[in-house]
């Protein structure tokens, strides 16, 4: 055992000597000859950054042990202006595997590395809002704002890319609302009418410190939270199912739309409308029920087959709230006139035929998320048979299309681009509509 000194004495190093083995007290020993260009950061020291030339990143040490501790501070007040980065090399900081953004002005702080898990500590001159941006930055779609928060709206593919997330969590929570393509519609043949297309899948989310009117089918509290890191958000946007066209048998056959996706959400696209088959028998072939989806499809009208006047499910495949509803029964009474029943909407469920009546397409749901209220997917309106007299079946509110008149080659109206409307069910000689495309938008606050 050796001791050096007594109880109360100073123990001094000669000049220009180091020591080893003593450990540190929770300091560093500062380098006063400032930084001006990126370097790696050595243990037990701190640093002075200037940078007045352009933003610098400073590596933390690689393979670091528990208790290493670096400090980085701004050398004149220039971060605002050029931010220094510290580069995590490998190891966490504060538990995620993200770099750290020193960007306010004289701002400085301490990295002490405390386990593989949480990695490196972080001890701000101040608080976190000294440091760093309280708030989220971030590129990607056609941004506007609304008071103090920014909307990127998404119409085709896209990345939301976050450079910067925000140093107070709840701000890192965003809003969002995805809309899947709408489905295409059905066609008829002869007295028996296609339906309408189901409107894309609706899912919302408002984050609390976004204000706005969010739709009846917000899901907060008890749907998917996202909370945004500085990284890239691939963002896909479907299109709308193709409708059915005249004569039925000869052509393709209508389809769903296709998904809309932003981080762990999905919308699922909007089922097709179901295809008439014509009074039995019929050169076309049996009818076509119709399909699930985000929304479900409208049946057709006729009665020459199993599948006649059948409706598709909606929110399939199932999630919470509810991302829509199912569609309406094809009307399968007696000719002459057999319509077709609506496609289902977000916020209700398509109408079934009745007699000399289509059915409606179900309503969409209405947000402000874009600082002004809009409905977003709506049912397609169910296609009327061959003959005069009856009422055709309309849209539901958010794009949903009309769908065709008795007697008219006019084809049933396609569902609006970016509401995810499903498309509207055909006639006789009439085509089916196509589906809207749909839509990704993401609301956050930035100041």
């Amino acid at each position: 055992t050796l001791t050096l000194g007594a109880s109360g004495d100073t123990v001094a190093l000669a000049s220009g000597a180091s020591q080893t083995g003593f450990g540190r007290t929770g300091t560093v020993d500062w380098n006063t000859t400032k930084k001006t260009a990126s370097f790696t950061a050595t243990n037990g020291d701190g640093f002075f950054v200037d940078t007045n030339g352009g933003a610098i990143t400073a590596t933390l040490p690689a393979s670091p042990s528990a208790g290493n501790i670096v400090y980085i501070k701004d050398y004149q007040g220039t971060f605002g202006t050029n931010a220094c980065t510290v580069a995590r090399n490998g190891s966490n900081i504060r538990g995620e595997a993200s770099d750290f953004l020193l960007e306010k002005n004289n701002a400085g702080a301490v990295f002490i590395y405390v386990d593989a898990t949480e990695g490196w500590q972080v001890f701000v001159d101040g608080s976190d809002p000294d440091a760093q941006a309280a708030f989220v930055t971030a590129t990607g779609g056609t941004i506007t704002t609304s008071g103090n928060c920014k909307i990127h709206t998404f119409t085709g593919p896209g990345t939301f890319a976050v450079s910067q997330k925000a140093c107070l969590p709840a701000n890192n929570v965003v809003s969002y609302l995805v809309v899947a393509g709408g489905g295409g519609a059905g066609a008829g043949t002869g007295p028996d009418a296609g339906g309408g297309g189901g409107a894309g899948g609706f899912r919302e989310y408002k984050s609390p410190v976004t204000p706005y009117t969010a739709s009846p089918l917000d899901g907060n509290p008890g749907g998917t939270e996202i909370t945004v890191n500085a990284q890239d958000y691939p963002i896909t946007v479907g299109g709308g199912g193709t409708g059915q066209t005249f004569p039925r048998g000869s052509s393709a056959t209508s389809t769903n739309g296709a998904n809309s996706v932003f981080s762990t959400v999905t919308s699922a696209g909007g089922g097709f409308g179901g295809d008439g088959s014509g009074q039995s028998p019929t050169p076309f072939g049996p009818g076509r029920a119709a399909s699930s989806g985000g929304s479900g499809g409208g049946g057709a009208g006729g009665s020459g087959s199993s599948c006649q006047g059948i409706r598709g499910a909606g929110n399939t495949p199932p999630v919470t709230p509810a991302q829509g509803n199912r569609g309406g029964h094809g009307y399968t009474g007696a000719p002459p006139d057999r319509p077709a029943g609506g496609g289902g909407g977000a916020a209700a469920v398509g109408v079934c035929a009745s007699g000399p009546a289509s059915g409606n397409g179900g309503a969409g749901a209405t947000t402000s998320i874009t600082g002004s209220p809009t409905a977003y997917a709506g049912g397609g309106g169910g296609g009327f048979g061959c003959t005069s007299g009856g009422a055709l079946g309309t849209g539901g509110t958010g794009g949903g299309g009309n769908g065709a008149a008795a007697n008219s080659p006019t084809p049933g109206v396609a569902g609006s681009d970016n509401t995810g409307g499903g498309g509207g069910g055909g006639n006789g000689p009439a085509n089916g509509g196509a589906g809207g495309s749909g839509v990704v938008i993401i609301r956050y606050k930035f100041q």
